[in-house]
């Protein structure tokens, strides 16, 4: 099998010889391509969490993989909600113990997520003609953090094909962008930017 493989020629390395760096990337702007600031989950594999699971495993597991948010996925391999940073770490999980009596540490994934027919997602083919503002205009009404992405076009079900993050969006902007109550239109948003 190897015998195939023809090994390659090398060279000495001699005087100044420097090191490669990979070119910066295009700053992102409100104008950008949508898809630029979209986490692709046909390229990176979703952080997907049981809803069986302890709401302190998945805060660890957030934690861990640098990740807000968590698809949690049913024995079947179907989707059965998300799970953020603010339900674990917001007053839900207060609110949740006074009502129900229990303690912090036997709070389940499935009492804190937002269940499947709670959510929303952005068509796959609008995405591909948005913009980043386009997504921001669309979190800021939602009023969430998070926005998915879904593909109608496969050949079997549905499928999350991508996760839109606000702090992701602000990261790659390299600004933060302010909550409804500031700005409210996309102008003013722009012109806050230009101001600052």
């Amino acid at each position: 099998m190897m015998n195939e493989y023809k090994s390659l020629s090398v060279q000495y390395l001699i005087g100044t010889v420097q090191i490669s760096k990979p070119a910066a990337p295009n700053p992102v702007t409100f104008d950008s391509p949508a898809s630029e600031v979209m986490t692709d989950l046909r390229k990176i594999h979703a952080a997907v969490i049981a809803p069986s699971v302890t709401m302190e495993i998945a805060n660890t597991y957030m934690m861990q993989r640098g990740v807000r948010t968590l698809l949690v996925m049913d024995d079947d391999d179907s989707l059965a909600g998300i799970i953020t940073a603010t339900d674990i770490l917001g007053e839900k999980p207060m609110r949740f113990i006074q009502e129900r009596g229990v303690k912090y540490r036997e709070i389940l994934v499935a009492d804190m997520m937002t269940p499947l027919e709670k959510l929303e997602a952005i068509p796959l083919e609008e995405v591909a003609h948005a913009r980043v503002g386009n997504i921001v205009a669309s979190l800021r009404e939602s009023g969430r953090l998070h926005a998915l992405v879904i593909d109608d076009n496969t050949i079997a079900s549905p499928r999350i094909c991508g996760i839109f993050s606000w702090t992701q969006i602000e990261k790659q902007l390299g600004t933060v962008i302010p909550p409804n109550n500031v700005a409210q239109s996309f102008a003013e948003i722009e012109s806050t930017l230009i101001a600052s």
